[in-house]
């Protein structure tokens, strides 16, 4: 990477984390000495990026937190690597968060200019990610188990066990394991106050419920 882009990768490096990051760290993740990052952080301040060093737990270097840049230029390239992979991702039903998902891709297409759009579709067009899918889920369920994550609601659901069993829980979904052939909900069991796995393919209904 030149220097020109590593300076600008790092700016945005940055951005992105508004905790501390060390030098080591960023040497590491730019692939180069850790003088050099001193030389690129000094390079970024005598730009007038208020690049400041934090002393103490979680410390580090980071943007001053009131000063802000201007939007992020996501290049065709970029671009088209985040909606390939999200599409696969998501016809894979790697996520339950589909329409999140969607949402967010169409912010990226949106935020490139028609000539860049133009080149997005070229690139997508070449590229290619294939995989195991995971069971479908049906589309009400996989709704309420999305809103029920990003706003951390109980969610009342009809689950079918490994026996055949069919259970009725209260649970709050805590993480998400998603593996090649399955996308494993990890949540915390409301009614026994233990921790409980469940298999998103073995939910059979998903009600969300909302708490005040």
């Amino acid at each position: 990477m030149k220097r020109q882009a590593r300076l600008f990768a790092l700016a945005e490096h940055l951005r992105g984390r508004r905790t501390g990051v060390t030098a080591e760290q960023l040497a590491e993740r730019f692939h180069v000495t850790v003088r050099t990052i001193y030389r690129d952080l000094d390079s970024l301040r005598d730009a007038s990026l208020p690049v400041q060093a934090e002393r103490g737990r979680g410390g580090g270097y980071a943007l001053d937190r009131s000063y802000t840049l201007p939007p992020v230029n996501i290049s065709p390239r970029e671009a088209a690597v985040l909606l390939c992979i999200g599409r696969w991702a998501s016809e894979m039903r790697l996520v339950p968060f589909t329409d999140t998902l969607e949402t967010a891709l169409d912010k990226v297409r949106g935020a490139l200019t028609a000539s860049a759009q133009r080149e997005l579709l070229g690139i997508v067009e070449r590229l290619q990610i294939v995989g195991v899918p995971t069971p479908l889920c049906p589309a009400p369920i996989r709704r309420a188990v999305e809103q029920a994550w990003f706003e951390q609601q109980p969610l009342q659901v009809a689950y079918r066990r490994s026996d055949g069993v069919l259970t009725h829980r209260a649970v709050r979904i805590t993480g998400a394991l998603l593996e090649r052939s399955m996308t494993v909900l990890l949540c915390d069991d409301l009614d026994k106050g233990e921790a409980r796995q469940l298999r998103l393919d073995r939910i059979e209904s998903a009600t969300l419920t909302r708490t005040n």
